[in-house]
């Protein structure tokens, strides 16, 4: 029904409780999922992560029957430094949610860009400095586990919010292993191109969000906002991308009800064009 390359977010159902996500996902006819683990955005996965709740997220996806591409997680503002005990909490968050990546068999942690503020809490080079050190931290701990660390560089509503921003943090990463994860729809939202995105960041993505969005907003449903998904997958594939793409339809313009059936016209014509 849908290409094998597509998966659906389980942040585009974080109205329901995980297991049922699970299951509308599932219904729709979706085979693989990231799993939502942003608190505050999307409770499928508690934010105090100890041996049961791990244990617990582990059995309701095994039992799901989907396959885990990537964990979207938060261990806090990377742009905010942490010392003593405030260091460790961050650690052993850390440490719980590549533990849980890869009991559930997911391939990537994704961890943000920075706070949810455009505005540096010291100055734009030293926040920038400081993002990309917590990042390839935690990419060095995740190769212990086999996996690896993405992250979305360039998120409207963080610090790394457009793509001048999203470049300054990914060459601060050059020569670590932390992939980029491509999001149309806050591309869009930032007033860029999803094609001249690819040209610029083509050798680092690893993972790709798909939903729809317009300047300033990134809520819109596939097909609803100004998203070039035509040549922003052609651009892709012509750069050897190879990986896999997420609907993450957390969007505000269908209801609840409606969200399942958008899911599946997304899938739809997601899969028509790769």
């Amino acid at each position: 029904m849908f290409s094998p390359r597509l998966g659906c977010s389980s942040i585009s159902f974080r109205h329901q409780p995980l297991p049922r996500a699970l299951e509308t996902i599932r219904g729709a006819g979706f085979e693989e999922i990231d799993l939502g683990a942003l608190p505050g955005v999307c409770d499928h996965v508690p934010f105090i992560l100890d041996e049961a709740a791990v244990g617990q997220v582990r059995e309701t996806l095994v039992g799901s029957g989907l396959r885990v591409r990537s964990v979207n997680g938060d261990i806090g503002d990377l742009n905010a430094a942490r010392t003593g005990p405030q260091r460790e909490t961050r650690s052993v968050h850390l440490r719980r949610l590549l533990q849980l990546t890869a009991e559930i068999g997911a391939r990537a942690l994704v961890l943000p860009c920075g706070a949810l503020d455009h505005e540096p809490s010291r100055s734009l080079e030293e926040d920038l400095d400081l993002v990309a050190a917590e990042l390839i931290y935690a990419g060095d701990e995740a190769a212990r586990h086999g996996l690896e660390v993405w992250t979305e560089s360039l998120h409207f509503f963080r610090l790394c919010w457009n793509p001048d921003r999203a470049r300054a943090l990914t060459e601060r990463l050059a020569g670590s292993s932390v992939g980029v994860v491509m999001d149309f729809s806050h591309i869009v939202a930032s007033g860029a191109d999803p094609v001249e995105f690819v040209k610029a960041f083509h050798d680092r993505i690893a993972h790709v969000h798909l939903r729809d969005a317009v300047p300033g907003d990134i809520h819109r449903s596939i097909g609803t906002g100004e998203a070039d998904f035509v040549g922003g997958l052609a651009a892709l594939a012509g750069s050897g991308y190879r990986g896999h793409f997420s609907l993450e339809l957390e969007t505000r313009d269908v209801t609840d009800a409606q969200r399942p059936a958008a899911a599946v016209a997304a899938g739809q014509f997601i899969s028509s064009l790769l």
